[in-house]
């Protein structure tokens, strides 16, 4: 039976595709993008077994590529940025946790019109396991996406917050170390070229100084980044960020910034090779994941401290060349506050809960749908509910996790509600590139990366 699909797979895409000694080649691709990618991104998300998944997302990439498509890293535009070559604007990161292809098609619309060149799509550890898309699926639907919009060039894919859980790291800290080791290797193996390390949530502040208190946070973070420079392709720096403060928790200083960076450098050295480092550091200013949700449901007002995150970017260009500090939490600001960011110099920004809100408060989301999510919610996660939370609180706080449950029933959205809603979040990407000022960086982009073809290996099923 998986041989009698992968054969379907190929017969389906023969007038727009060929493929030869493991090489593909685009026949008619126009007829690729308007037709046949959607039935091929579904097939890699939704296929009937793992073997025709595996080929409908090999063969995703490998037409990225006949395309100029190419997962890359963002490590030489952030090395300019830690030389002070290049400045002015701030990276959007950008997590999708639902309706991925259609999601990233928004964002590349809105990228290709205002000319904007760097913009990361990740996905965080959590974010994986609830959302229910492994790191090739994602690389897949936003390759698709990239072949979908007519985009050409490089496409960022980010592991974010791939983060050691102190709980489970108390219990069993080898476990914990592996199982974030194991989704490093298969995030580079599916063509994440942008890695996020976070043990900064083993951060001891009852150490009596900060060098203390960061030390198994830098420790950690090397080990972790002399396996990534282990395991990344010939031909690619993989763009390596640390964290000094855990989201949530208290504000960043310098001094912390210091501690860890000169940490982090002397395991590095002590490993006895020249490793390159961490391109970014992430810190905390004062926000929270997804915001703080009030008893109506609208989310409280944060006050970002921009000095200290000002402080902190200056502090990493100039006395470790790094691109600058990282501001995570930040989707649910007030619009206004985002032209602040690279005003004080902040390289890149993570942006999430936001474009989820901008989805399921949508008058174009359809009730039914929301209602039986929100049941599923009540029925599946009342141990999540605090006895203090009002039904509008419980379901901002736990709705991110009705995407993986319904992912298919969301992907398979009638056309116009789909279009609607990806209308209304490209209208949303558009505002915030303008604001973060990557308008106009795609010619700057080009000047500074040139993108590096990996093949994957072909998967066994396709040579059948």
């Amino acid at each position: 039976m998986r041989d009698d699909h992968v054969a379907a797979l190929k017969e389906g895409m023969r007038y727009s595709l060929a493929i030869e000694a493991g090489e593909v080649r685009v026949l008619d691709e126009r007829r690729l993008r308007d037709t046949e990618i959607v039935r091929l991104v579904h097939t890699a998300v939704f296929g009937a077994d793992a073997a025709v998944r595996q080929a409908a997302r090999w063969l995703i990439r490998r037409a990225g590529a006949a395309l100029g498509i190419f997962p890359s890293s963002i490590q030489p535009l952030y090395e300019a940025m830690g030389r002070e070559a290049v400045s002015g604007f701030t990276v959007p990161a950008i997590n999708i946790r639902a309706l991925t292809f259609d999601v990233a098609q928004a964002v590349l619309r809105a990228a290709l019109a205002g000319r904007v060149g760097p913009v990361l799509f990740e996905i965080a550890r959590s974010e994986i396991d609830y959302t229910r898309q492994r790191p090739e699926e994602y690389a897949a639907a936003v390759t698709a996406a990239a072949i979908r919009t007519g985009y050409r060039g490089p496409l960022f894919l980010q592991g974010d917050h791939f983060q050691v859980n102190a709980k489970k790291y108390a219990q069993a800290p080898a476990a914990e170390v592996r199982a974030v080791k194991d989704l490093i290797w298969e995030a580079i193996e599916g063509g994440f070229y942008n890695i996020d390390i976070d043990t900064s949530t083993l951060v001891d502040l009852s150490r009596p100084t900060p060098a203390r208190q960061q030390e198994t946070n830098y420790t950690l973070a090397a080990e972790l980044t002399t396996m990534i420079r282990d395991l990344e392709p010939a031909g690619i720096t993989i763009s390596v960020g640390g964290e000094i403060g855990e989201v949530g928790g208290k504000n960043s200083t310098v001094e912390e910034l210091r501690a860890f960076m000169d940490g982090y450098r002397s395991v590095l050295r002590e490993a006895g090779a020249d490793l390159a480092g961490i391109s970014k550091i992430s810190v905390q200013t004062g926000t929270t994941h997804g915001g703080v949700p009030l008893a109506d449901g609208s989310v409280a007002k944060v006050k970002i401290d921009f000095d200290t995150l000002a402080e902190l970017s200056r502090a990493a260009r100039g006395e470790y060349g790094l691109a600058g500090a990282v501001q995570h939490g930040a989707s649910t600001l007030p619009d206004e506050a985002f032209d602040r960011f690279p005003a004080v110099g902040t390289a890149e920004i993570h942006l999430a809960t936001g474009f989820q809100n901008i989805l399921y408060d949508s008058r174009h989301f359809p009730d039914a749908l929301r209602d039986r999510i929100y049941g599923y919610l009540k029925a599946e996660l009342a141990s999540e509910r605090k006895e203090t939370d009002t039904d509008e609180q419980f379901f901002y706080k736990t709705r991110k996790k009705g995407f993986g449950p319904f992912k298919q029933e969301l992907w398979e959205l009638p056309d116009a509600v789909r279009q609607a809603l990806g209308e209304e979040l490209e209208r949303q990407f558009a505002f915030l590139f303008g604001k973060l000022r990557v308008t106009d960086t795609r010619a700057l982009l080009d000047r500074t990366l040139r993108p590096v073809d990996v093949p994957p290996g072909v998967p066994a099923a396709w040579c059948a």
